[in-house]
């Protein structure tokens, strides 16, 4: 939990929805006193659409005006913790600032990811979406239908995790524009999982049940923002961050609606 620059959720629908190649929500939270910067266009990636963490200068969730997406969320493995390694930020933000081609991209991440403490990454380019976790044995290309990420590997099936992929799959069921509204609801839930679910992850009981929620809360860390990212088959991309302090009350919302330009820098 300590690294700041990782999403803790992510629910998302990769092509099975017409007209939609992908549609995602997704929740990052944190420890309330860590410095973060709202979602914006970077001064010195111009082309990268993503909040920043301002301890470490990397970032959970980002896209990328060519269309490049990515996302990283921890692995929770508190007997595994490395002290000093890099931030899982930095993977996320080298694929959209740095300009690096797919192949190459991926092979130094199956050859570094050991350096970082346990993560799970996802990545979109060109139209393909692929799937890394340094505990998971290499990368996997994401098929087609609704997945969920949290703090494992993709479509663990943790109670949040298939709670929340069972509402978007509703969501998306009842309506063929995805609502941003909606998503954001899903992501607001604050309901703990029963004891009688939850997973045993080494962390103790108490903070099983703070985050097993969707949306987290308690005196110290929770939910920091909550990511709407829709992109649409004619090259349209929507991207809505809403932001908090210690409760499903936002403070902030900044929407950005562009087209994929086809170009890389």
């Amino acid at each position: 939990m300590r690294d700041g620059t990782t999403v803790c959720l992510i629910l998302f629908a990769w092509r099975c929805h017409p007209g939609f190649p992908l549609i995602l929500a997704a929740n990052r939270d944190e420890f309330y006193e860590r410095p973060t910067e709202a979602a914006h266009f970077w001064e010195d990636a111009p082309e990268v659409l993503a909040g920043r963490d301002l301890r470490s200068g990397g970032t959970w969730i980002g896209v990328r005006k060519d269309g490049r997406f990515a996302a990283v969320t921890n692995y929770r493995a508190p007997l595994f913790v490395k002290i000093g390694a890099p931030s899982r930020g930095d993977l996320v933000k080298s694929f959209l600032a740095d300009g690096e081609d797919l192949p190459s991209f991926r092979k130094r991440v199956l050859d570094q990811g050991e350096l970082y403490n346990g993560f799970s990454l996802l990545v979109m380019d060109t139209g393909s979406l692929d799937c890394f976790s340094n505990f998971g044995g290499g990368w996997v290309p994401v098929g087609p239908g609704i997945h969920g990420l949290s703090n494992h590997l993709i479509d663990t099936p943790w109670p949040k995790v298939e709670k929340g992929k069972r509402a978007l799959r509703e969501i998306l069921e009842s309506r063929s524009e995805p609502d941003p509204g909606a998503l954001f609801r899903v992501l607001a839930d604050t309901t703990r999982c029963d004891d009688t679910l939850l997973p045993d992850t080494g962390i103790g009981l108490e903070w099983e049940r703070i985050l097993s929620s969707i949306f987290i809360q308690s005196p110290v860390y929770g939910t920091r923002s909550s990511t709407v990212l829709i992109v649409r088959e004619n090259g349209t991309v929507t991207f809505v961050e809403r932001s908090f302090k210690s409760g499903p009350d936002a403070f902030g919302e900044r929407r950005f609606d562009f087209n994929i330009s086809g170009e890389r820098p």
